[in-house]
Order: C-alpha cells, then structure tokens, then sequence
C-alpha cells in the first residue's frame, strides 16, 4: 500500500515559512508583501478561489487587495486596471482569476502583466524563462512549483536520473512540470491524448505526473511497483452512494487501484490543491523580496 503524500501538512508548514518571511520583510521594508487579485464576472467556483486566496493573502500578513469587476468589463478597461496594478509600489504580486468571461482575450490580458508581478507564472516571459532553464529568474506557476515541493518530500536527495512521465501538455501544469523536472535534471516524456501505448509508458517511470483532465483515467495496473504519483485532477463525478444529485471529487488517477502498486501517491482532494495556493503566497513573498533587490 502506498504512501500517501499529505498536501494538507506541507502545504500548511509551507505557509508558516512564508508567513515568516512576510515578517521579516515587513520589519524590514516597513511596508507588507502585497497582493492584488482581479476578478472578472461571477462564475462561483471563480468566487470561492479568489476569497480563499485573499483569506490566506491576510493570514500570511500580506496587504491584500481584490478588484470585482462586472461581466462586461471591456477589454480596454481591464488592460488599464492591470497598468495601474503594474504602476502601484504597494502591490507585488497580480493575480487575474482564469477563466475569464468570452469577450476578453486571456493571453492579452496576462501579457499586460508586469512579469515581475506576474505571480501566476502565466506570462509568455515567465513562460519562456522556465523553458530554457532560467528557474531562478523567473516566477513558476503555483501548481507545478507545489508539485515539485510534493516530489521533495519523496526525493530528500532529488530526482535526479528519474524517469518521469507527463501525462498533459497544457501551459497551466503539463508544460511547466516537465520543465522543472528537466532542471532538475530527471530524465522526462511528456505525454498526451494521442501518445501510443500510454500504459507501457507509464508503466516504465519512476513518477507519474498525472494532468490531463479525465476523471480516473490512469489505471493502477499502468503504475510501476513503488513509482511516485502526483494527481493533479480535479474532477467532479456524480455520487448516487450519497444521495440523488451529489457528487465527489476525484483525481485524473484511479486512487483505489494506483495507490496498491506506487510507493507514494497524492490523494485528491487533499494532495496537489492546498499547495498550489501556498506556492501562490510564496510568490508574492518572493515578488515582494526581488523587488527591494532591485530598486
């Protein structure tokens, strides 16, 4: 039976050290780490990210600021919110909640963003940095950079000569992940929809990246004997055991069968989702500690 990597605990240990840090940096610059989170519209999930973001932003001592803008917010009055955002000495760190409504171009609107406050890692700066290697120059998205603290927990040495698989190539995880596990100097495939024969790739990697958006898609026979599983899924399937309409989460892993044959899996809920907003605190913390290095 495996392992089970507890994202809760490491993530909770990683906001003690940002919140730490936020006082350190705040007895030092006189001033808080500052986090600005735009949010667009009222798609609900949308709402309960950003309130959960901006209860952590307080909780870690940050000056956390959140602009709600309605649905129809023109594009032109977006971009000029985020250059006011870029503009103010206060803010460190901008978060603009994804998806947005139809109307607005999303890579427009994070190519506005100063990439030194670009604390989602989602620029085509940020982006492009991370690809060639520049990981200490740039900002790395939250749910990747989690991932990663996740594998330390496993890996105390690092993962170095691993072999990796990737199953999603989206910019949001897929693409980044396998960027830091290739700086990390673990051997990496990156795989997909169309990859032929994914079970025997799977079946030969030492970790399993698993974030591709289909619920319990990687079987537990695919899993090779001890390899490490982090499930980035999130998905929400119907529950009739619990009722007419309810639903559970589950991740892109069939949990039951993987964690028999891995050595250390990642539940969902409960694994990747608490670390990816500790990573995003431990952003604006490092935005805020790159800035004073600056000016």
């Amino acid at each position: 039976m495996a392992t089970i990597i507890d994202g809760k605990a490491i993530a909770a240990a990683a906001i003690e050290r940002v919140k730490a840090g936020s006082a350190a940096f705040t007895a030092a610059q006189g001033t808080p780490p500052g986090l600005a989170v735009v949010l667009v519209g009222e798609d609900p999930a949308s709402q309960v990210y950003v309130a959960s973001k901006g209860r952590m932003a307080r909780e870690c001592g940050f000056h956390s600021i959140q602009h709600t803008l309605s649905a129809e917010t023109t594009q032109q009055d977006l971009l000029a919110l985020i250059a006011r955002l870029n503009a103010d000495p206060a803010i460190h760190g901008i978060l603009v909640q994804l998806p947005l409504p139809g109307h607005l171009d999303e890579r427009t609107t994070i190519g506005a963003l100063d990439p030194a406050k670009d604390v989602d890692g989602l620029h085509d700066i940020s982006i492009g940095r991370l690809a060639s290697g520049q990981v200490d120059r740039t900002l790395v998205p939250c749910t990747p950079k989690g991932s990663m603290e996740l594998l330390a927990t496993v890996y105390p040495d690092g993962v170095s000569g691993l072999d990796a698989v990737v199953i999603g190539r989206s910019n949001l995880v897929g693409r980044p992940v396998a960027a830091l596990l290739q700086h990390a100097n673990a051997t990496v495939t990156v795989a997909h929809s169309r990859t032929r024969d994914l079970p025997a790739l799977v079946g030969r990697a030492d970790i399993v990246v698993a974030a591709i958006g289909k619920p319990e898609f990687v079987r537990g026979e695919w899993i090779k004997p001890g390899a490490t599983v982090i499930d980035v899924g999130i998905n929400r399937i119907p529950a009739p055991e619990k009722g007419e309409g309810k639903t559970r989460l589950v991740g892109d892993v069939d949990f039951a069968s993987a964690s028999q044959r891995a050595g250390a899996i990642t539940p969902v809920p409960g694994g990747v989702g608490p670390m990816t907003i500790a990573m995003l605190m431990a952003n604006t913390l490092l935005a805020a500690e790159q800035s004073v290095a600056r000016h």
